[in-house]
């Protein structure tokens, strides 16, 4: 098997841009191998199977996700409060919402997901391991709330997501108002630390 973890990232980029373009019926070997254009059996050689794709392309999404530790260093600088929480939650918004492509895709990995119960067992383990890491985050940084109130965010930064990255009911809010609006409103009560 293939071992390059660049060319494996490589490859992975290109299969969500194809992914976040074609849905999951434009994924193949080829289209990947096409879009990174490389030759053709390179993709297959690294995932040999559409299930270990759509996982590797799960993985990948997370990783393109990963916040820079230079913003967290200075976000972890301030006292906890629930303007922090807000500025944490707009840095989500952004880091999904500046690649576009990778949100879109895993929104698709999502659906295809409900489809196919092996990825579905392998994608729900990623999206529970990153909850339990964001409410592990959450209690270390003491931010008001718990993990029912990062469960309540979770649902409706996906709907905000959604919203913002497919055909949107355009109501014409700003986003960061309706981030400052979802943290007041779903955290604001619940064991709210002064801010």
């Amino acid at each position: 098997m293939a071992r390059n973890p660049q060319r494996r990232a490589q490859l992975a980029d290109a299969g969500l841009r194809v992914l976040a373009a074609g849905g999951a019926r434009g994924l193949t070997h080829r289209a990947v191998d096409a879009e990174a254009g490389v030759p053709t059996g390179t993709a297959s050689n690294y995932f040999p199977s559409r299930e270990a794709l759509l996982g590797a392309l799960a993985e990948r999404a997370f990783e393109r996700y990963a916040p820079d530790e230079a913003v967290l260093a200075e976000l972890a600088g301030r006292e906890p409060s629930l303007a922090l929480f807000t500025d944490y939650l707009r840095y989500i918004v952004l880091r999904t919402t500046r690649e576009p492509d990778v949100t879109r895709a895993l929104i698709e990995l999502r659906l295809e997901a409900a489809r196919r119960p092996e990825l579905g067992r392998s994608l729900a383990a990623v999206l529970r391991r990153g909850y339990a890491d964001d409410v592990a985050f959450h209690a270390a940084a003491g931010l008001p709330g718990g993990a029912f109130e990062i469960a309540l965010l979770h649902y409706a930064v996906d709907g905000l997501l959604l919203d913002l990255l497919t055909t949107s009911i355009d109501a014409g809010f700003d986003v960061d108002e309706v981030v400052s609006a979802l943290v007041s409103r779903l955290v604001g009560g619940a064991g709210r630390a002064s801010g």
